[in-house]
């Protein structure tokens, strides 16, 4: 049986050849088959998410809520130290220097990551603005999102703090950012679907163990992380309903 593979959408183009890495050291350290299938959108990954043609997937935390309770997928580990964090921010031009300066009618730029997104527009609050205020363009890449900030074509941008800090310091110096959300329990993790159960425990001491290997460690260095961690279900369900209280 081979199982599929699948990341978040928001991950770093650059770490492309890394997220194939890992794929291998994962079918080798579990002796299985495993594809890594990787989508340009949300919506194609949800897609397949609701074909039941993912069965192991380092989400982020919107879909991740959406796997556990409609799918029943499990937790298996989540970056240690690395949580999802959001920043708005504004052209370095712009008049606008805090939250309350900003209007409804305002265009924000993002990159469709939805729980960056939320928590986004959470912190639009203090300016009385909702969703239905604003205009929403979507940038394929973050220096896009600066992009559309310095032209103009956007108001306001909405970046993940980790896209938003690997900026250049000459891009960052053409921002001016007005929030940093610090909710510190919003994270990626790795799930694994029905089918992958019962590889479950293995993968989750393979994970475990990485950081210990320098070989392997070099792997999670160059995925960006510093360590998996073992995630009990629980946290998982805090984290949802911490989200489904924000959002609501």
């Amino acid at each position: 049986m081979t199982f599929n593979l699948s990341v978040s959408p928001d991950f770093s183009p650059d770490k492309l050849a890394s997220w194939h890495i890992f794929n291998t050291w994962l079918q080798k350290k579990l002796d299985i088959a495993c594809h890594l299938a990787l989508y340009d959108s949300f919506e194609k990954q949800r897609e397949a998410i609701a074909a039941d043609q993912i069965d192991l997937i380092y989400a982020n935390p919107a879909d991740a809520a959406m796997l556990v309770r409609e799918k029943q997928f499990i937790a298996i580990a989540h970056p240690s130290d690395l949580a999802d964090e959001a920043v708005v921010a504004v052209s370095a031009s712009s008049p606008v220097k805090r939250i309350e300066d900003l209007k409804p009618g305002i265009t924000i730029a993002s990159s469709g990551d939805p729980d960056v997104l939320m928590m986004g527009m959470i912190m639009l609050e203090p300016a009385d603005i909702a969703p239905a205020d604003v205009k929403q363009t979507t940038c394929p890449t973050y220096v896009l999102i600066a992009k559309a900030l310095m032209s103009g074509t956007a108001d306001v941008g909405i970046f993940p703090a980790h896209g938003y800090d690997g900026l250049s310091a000459i891009v960052r110096g053409s921002l001016h950012p007005l929030v940093r959300s610090q909710i510190s329990v919003v994270k990626h993790m790795l799930l694994a679907g029905p089918k992958f159960a019962d590889h479950a425990a293995q993968l989750q001491a393979a994970l475990a163990g990485m950081a210990n290997d320098p070989k392997e460690a070099a792997i999670l260095k160059d995925l960006g992380l510093d360590h998996w961690e073992v995630t009990p279900q629980e946290d998982v369900e805090f984290m949802i309903d911490l989200m489904h209280t924000l959002i609501d």
